[in-house]
């Protein structure tokens, strides 16, 4: 998993050679949105509803299978290689419904087709399958987007200044430390951020995606997020009902763990795609949308690029134009790379490797020296 240089278009020998963690300038940039939006070949803004709809089938064609290898041929197996085939199972399968989680999201961007209605049923039942609520988190996460690298607005992934770290800090910040962190976050962050917005923009009193009247939410949103949480209790129920029948076991051995998986897997991608040495973040006297947009990086997850549909290796592209179909994304951000030079960033270190050096490096922001009159925040690591 995750190969460098194995990402969807043959890497230059000048790109090989870039330092990755090299900072990318964070001074406003010589083009604008529209320079960027021209760039761009016309149809990668058209939207395909077969086209969408036969990823997505193809998706669940792949759960099928799985599902039904596991469930009818795995009991007739000798005890040792249930032990094998177990595992398999559960990384294979996890893996493609983080695929079908990240259709999903294309939805809520409003990408899958023209039918603002089609991409929310889609959304909301592969959502809702997956105990993501649909509504909540697709409006959350469009301020996300509004407000991307921004340390008042953001939504997420905001960084910490060195004076707000916790005491605990200085006793994780070594390899053991790492290990416990980076294994708790891939295991509970998706949900503790869901249920109580850790890690989530600070509100003045209690921000939960599954409430209604959260801060998160405006008056109009209210009635889509009472939908949201219908579709994940109804989830909930099937679970439930699975389980009287079924057995416990048999639910968290199908279901429950490559849940999980995929819950790693939406904290991994999203966390590796914020965090970076090389980006900047912005206060209010310096943040723009396209600087935000732009600070961000594209990531190499090998094969897996293509099973979660390109979302890992297009990152920067879906901060630009978020609503462009994950088919169209490769050759739009191929198209964009010349014109956007320097402020453009990727890194194909393999991504446990990445992971590890980047959970290492990037444990604060804050201004370098001599530029305090500037709002420019670089992340930094000396506790």
């Amino acid at each position: 998993m995750g190969a460098g240089g194995n990402m969807s278009t043959p890497t230059t020998k000048n790109e090989q050679k870039k330092n990755h963690l090299q900072r990318v300038p964070s001074s406003k940039p010589p083009f604008t949105l529209g320079d960027v939006k021209k760039a761009i070949p016309p149809h990668c803004f058209q939207r395909s509803l077969i086209r969408s709809f036969s990823y997505l089938i193809q998706d669940l064609i792949l759960v099928s299978i799985f599902y039904y290898i596991a469930n009818t041929y795995f009991h007739l197996l000798p005890s040792p290689l249930t032990y094998l085939a177990w595992p398999a199972y559960w990384i294979a399968q996890g893996c493609v419904c983080t695929g079908i989680w990240v259709i999903g999201h294309e939805c809520g961007h409003h990408g899958f087709s023209d039918y603002q209605w089609v991409d929310d049923t889609v959304g909301l039942i592969f959502h809702s399958a997956l105990l993501t609520p649909y509504f909540a988190w697709k409006h959350s996460h469009r301020r996300h987007h509004a407000n991307t690298g921004s340390l008042e607005n953001d939504e997420v992934y905001i960084p910490r200044f060195k004076s707000k770290l916790r005491w605990y800090y200085k006793y994780l910040n070594n390899p053991l430390g790492r290990v416990f962190v980076l294994a708790f976050t891939l295991t509970f962050a998706w949900p503790l951020y869901l249920m109580f917005n850790i890690s989530g923009k600070k509100y003045e009193r209690f921000a939960c995606h599954y409430d209604p009247n959260s801060p998160i939410y405006s008056n109009r949103e209210k009635l889509q997020i009472y939908i949201s949480d219908a579709g994940v209790i109804a989830t909930t129920y099937v679970l439930y009902r699975l389980a009287m029948t079924q057995g416990l076991t048999w639910v968290l051995c199908i279901y429950g763990v490559p849940l999980l998986i995929v819950n790693g897997f939406i904290v991994l991608i999203t966390l590796m795609h914020h965090t970076h040495a090389s980006l900047p973040h912005y206060d209010s006297s310096e943040w723009d949308y396209l600087r935000g947009a732009l600070a961000t990086v594209d990531r190499d997850y090998g094969i897996l690029n293509k099973v979660f549909h390109n979302v890992t290796d297009t990152h920067v592209l879906h901060h630009i134009f978020s609503y462009i179909s994950h088919y169209h994304a490769m050759e739009a951000t191929n198209a964009i790379k010349p014109l956007l030079g320097e402020y453009y960033q990727v890194d194909d270190t393999p991504i446990l490797k990445a992971m590890w050096r980047d959970t290492k490096e990037c444990i604060y922001v804050e201004k370098d020296e001599g530029s305090e009159g500037r709002g420019v925040y670089w992340y930094k690591n000396k506790l």
